[in-house]
């Protein structure tokens, strides 16, 4: 009989081994547990989110349960300590970097051609209680925060870093990168001087909401042929300055765009783009929605809610574990062609994590052996056999 790889096996294919343990030895990932190997690690906490574990002992009884798949997964029997451990000591940075290794493979084989590069930055809050009295308090809530770069056209997170909740947005802007032809868009939280003429030099774009203290004069009203866009209303579209203090050498050229929302809302948009319409620009930071809507689909549909640990390194390396087990199926659903949704596909992953079956047909029934005759249920009976 051929032999057919379980399917957390077949999601765990993109991993480079090789590449994988160059992180490794880059930063010392071993250095402490050398018994229970970074793979070993990555394999525990990839199946814990993509099973739904909440808990060390609910991770470590569901993976013993399955001795027979630890060979073809390269790993061992779990235990409950070792795993605590090792979420304690080891680096996050090796899954970081395995994260932007999977991030360029799935952008890379998603990726339309002639497609214009959009890059949404977001920030999300991770509330951890009181439990984990450590954590620092925003003012809102004590706990850490997920940084991330997303591109809508892929549904591919680039980039993503974990801090402190009390750490201001703008500070995650020294890594992002700044790439020509880009379109960034992104909310006032991210408003830096310096880092749009950073945006301007690179022959990319950025497009943002203004912050209520930033004083903007009118140079020239632009015409506007078509006003109506998806839910809102264009009702101004200027060429503006900075009139502020200390801001006038900013030498960027700049549009503030009003529109109308159909709930009445006014909102206001500003950006160094001056090719586009002020429909096409209002609807790119409409778009901005998506990346909100990937946080609510991790914290659904994740683990990220409840942790292995209490401390630090535990919880960021949860994270970045959720954020490769969010890839490993983006990356599968587009491998095997499935036309299912993202939350289903995620579903029956979890159902037949450890069966043996084809991802392709993972929301089909099992086929019958038409190879066992079928016995009536009437001694004597004669049947018709249908080709």
């Amino acid at each position: 009989m051929r032999f057919r790889d379980s399917i957390f096996s077949r999601l765990l294919e993109p991993v480079n081994r090789r590449q994988f343990q160059s992180f490794v030895d880059r930063c010392g990932g071993d250095a402490y547990d050398k018994t229970f190997s970074s793979w070993d690690h990555l394999v525990a906490l990839v199946y814990a989110q993509l099973s739904g574990a909440t808990g060390l002992r609910e991770t470590v009884t569901g993976f013993n349960a399955n001795p027979q798949h630890h060979y073809h997964l390269g790993t061992g029997m779990l235990k409950r300590s070792t795993l605590s451990d090792a979420n304690a000591r080891r680096p996050p940075a090796v899954f970081a970097q395995t994260f932007v290794c999977l991030a360029g493979m799935a952008d890379r084989q998603m990726r339309r051609e002639g497609a214009e590069i959009i890059r949404l930055i977001d920030a999300s809050p991770i509330p951890l209680g009181k439990i984990c009295d450590w954590a620092m308090w925003n003012g809102r809530i004590r706990g850490m925060k997920l940084h991330v770069i997303y591109d809508p056209k892929t549904d591919v997170p680039r980039l993503v870093e974990v801090t402190d909740a009390n750490v201001n947005d703008i500070k995650f802007l020294d890594r992002v990168p700044i790439s020509g032809g880009t379109t960034y868009v992104f909310d006032k939280a991210y408003c830096r001087f310096n880092w749009w003429q950073q945006i301007h030099a690179s022959e990319a774009v950025f497009v943002t909401r203004p912050k209520r203290n930033m004083r903007l004069r009118a140079t020239r009203h632009r015409s506007l042929r078509k006003r109506k866009g998806d839910g809102f209303e264009i009702l101004a579209d200027d060429d503006v300055k900075l009139t502020s203090k200390g801001d006038s050498k900013l030498a960027i050229p700049l549009r503030r765009i009003k529109l109308k929302r159909e709930n009445g809302g006014i909102v206001t948009l500003i950006t160094n783009d001056v090719k586009r319409t002020a429909v096409e620009i209002a609807a790119l930071y409409k778009g901005r929605w998506q990346i909100e809507l990937l946080f609510r689909w991790i914290k659904q549909h994740l683990v990220v809610h409840k942790f292995l640990g209490n401390n630090d390194n535990a919880i960021r390396l949860q994270l970045f574990a959720a954020m490769i087990a969010y890839l490993l199926l983006r990356i599968a659903a587009h491998v095997n062609r499935t036309a299912l949704s993202p939350l289903r596909f995620a579903e029956l992953v979890r159902q037949f994590l450890l069966t043996r079956r084809s991802i392709a047909v993972i929301d089909k029934p099992p086929p019958n052996n038409p190879t066992k005759p079928k016995t009536s249920r009437v001694p004597g009976q004669i049947e018709f056999c249908y080709a």
